[in-house]
């Protein structure tokens, strides 16, 4: 990308960005770490120079550097460092179980691990389980970037190209297993564009970037679009409403992006206040509709939230509501980013909806992923001729805005992680007294959903929810645990065999609405 906004007929590499910004603007602050604060001339320097040692050790085009790492300049550093040299950076979420990470681990092949010191633990359980898979640093100064280690499959040296792979990001499918999603830089090149075009930020906002580096909207949802235009990024590594406030009011935070559970965290804070937020000009909701109470403190605090509404594979956005439009279209997530293109279908027929209508969203535009790391058939199954399928049931109103009705997928989203049932049941039918099981989500107050599963013990077994739980804890990372079991003789059946989940969800509903009424004990 060269230029403030502009296009040119070379590669649309991300590392050019670094680069080209540090060329102007040298020594602006790109990224204030937990108050260690590094300028644009030296993010480049040490990502540039880490990329030469990366390319040096046999490193390039083709391979994967997977990570073990909180929010960081450190992990910033090793993006760019990828970008420059062709690597694919796949961070992997640390709040997994080291079972969880030892099964991507053996399935995504990297070709080099780094891990955050902070933790070590988790990664050293992980590997030790896995063996002498790849090769392993630590992130940082006096880690990685003073010595890589030898590739073991020494790559040949190219130039970057678009279509390269920059980002693997797994996300939870309606399969068991979590997929990883291949990212070009095309892709998330066009994802910024569309964001610059649609919500644009200034060299001189100030953004807070509080989800984790192993989401997508981490990087693609304005912190890779602020250090574009040299703007600042304030990095931090957990969300604590107390602290979010705080930094918002110190550091004079002007942009955003969360999701509703943590706006909801936020304005239901003791410090909350209308001039804690006033620095805020753009503030974004991803994940899940905002509940209209939360919207309603920010609206009176005197912040217009920006819904929003994308997934992975498109990089992720694809819908967006302008604060101006929320009063018109009610629980809506709005109109296509520029350079996205949507439709509705019959998911029955497959054939397209016009006017009014409800249907499966489909999603089509150069954001829209290359496809699941080795999983072709997964990547058929997800696209129809150029489409990609985003198993949510829409409405489109007479005016042209999308709300999300229902997810033809079983996925429900939990404080803003993504959660498979199917992933679910796996861990929980590993225990020996469990002979069926099945997980739905339910509206919850404060994670927008949880999820409550239902367990079939095996002929004659004795078994308590609070050793069905303390299992699925030892298997599972937390937000995927369900927040109630409840026994049955046998899970209901369609007539064609098939689970019966929406009558779990209405018994599921009905189950924690009594729970919520019940006296403390």
């Amino acid at each position: 990308m060269t230029g403030e906004a502009g296009l040119d007929d070379g590669p649309h590499t991300v590392g050019r960005w670094l680069i080209d910004r540090a060329a102007r603007s040298p020594k602006r602050v790109a990224i204030d770490d937990r108050g260690v604060t590094i300028d644009y001339a030296t993010l480049a320097t040490r990502a540039a120079a880490l990329a030469e040692r990366l390319r040096g050790a046999g490193y390039g085009p083709g391979d994967r550097l997977a990570t073990i790492s909180g929010n960081s300049s450190d992990h910033v550093v090793a993006f760019f460092a990828c970008a420059l040299s062709g690597i694919a950076l796949m961070p992997l979420s640390w709040r997994l179980t080291p079972r969880e990470l030892t099964d991507l681990l053996v399935r995504s092949a990297p070709a080099l691990i780094l891990v955050d010191d902070e933790y070590a633990a988790l990664a050293a359980d992980a590997l030790c389980a896995l063996g002498d898979v790849a090769p392993v640093a630590t992130l940082g100064t006096t880690g990685v970037e003073a010595v890589v280690p030898r590739s073991r499959a020494a790559r040949p040296t190219r130039h970057v190209e678009d279509d390269d792979p920059l980002l693997v990001i797994y996300t939870s499918g309606s399969e068991a297993a979590p997929k990883g999603v291949v990212l070009t830089h095309a892709n998330c090149f066009w994802n910024n564009l569309a964001l610059a075009e649609a919500l644009p930020l200034r060299h001189d906002d100030v953004v807070l970037a509080m989800l984790p580096q192993f989401h997508v909207a981490a990087w693609n949802c304005q912190p890779l679009l602020a250090w574009w235009v040299g703007a600042t990024v304030v990095l931090e590594r957990s969300f604590q409403p107390a602290r979010a406030l705080q930094l918002i009011r110190e550091r004079r935070v002007t942009a955003m992006m969360g999701v509703p559970t943590q706006y909801a965290m936020l304005a239901a804070d003791r410090d909350w206040h209308p001039g804690a937020v006033s620095s805020l000009r753009l503030a974004l909701v991803g994940g899940a509709t905002m509940p209209q109470e939360a919207q309603d403190a920010w609206t009176d605090a005197g912040v217009a939230l920006t819904q929003g509404y994308g997934l992975t594979e498109a990089a992720p956005n694809v819908l967006h509501l302008p604060a101006h439009e929320a009063a018109a279209h009610p629980g809506s997530v709005g109109f296509p980013y520029p350079h996205v293109t949507v439709q509705l279908v019959d998911p029955e027929t497959l054939l397209p909806l016009a006017g009014e209508a409800t249907g499966e969203l489909w999603v089509r535009g150069p954001s829209v992923f290359a496809g699941y790391l080795d999983d072709p058939a997964a990547t058929a199954a997800a696209m129809h001729d150029g489409w990609l399928r985003t198993g949510d049931l829409a409405h489109r109103d007479a005016g042209g805005a999308f709300r999300i009705v229902d997810r033809i997928k079983d996925i429900y989203i939990s404080g803003g992680e993504n959660v498979a049932p199917a992933e679910v049941e796996l861990a929980l039918l590993r225990h020996p007294l469990i002979a069926a099981a099945a997980v739905v989500g339910v509206p919850d107050p404060v994670w927008g959903e949880r999820g409550v599963a239902f367990v079939v013990r095996a002929h004659g077994a004795a078994l308590s929810s609070d050793e069905v739980l303390a299992h699925a804890r030892r298997n599972l990372a937390a937000f995927k645990v369900p927040v109630h079991i409840a026994f049955v003789d046998e899970l209901p059946r369609s007539t064609i065999d098939k689970l019966a989940r929406s009558r779990l969800r209405d018994h599921a509903r009905r189950l924690m609405k009594g729970a919520r009424h019940e006296p403390a004990r």
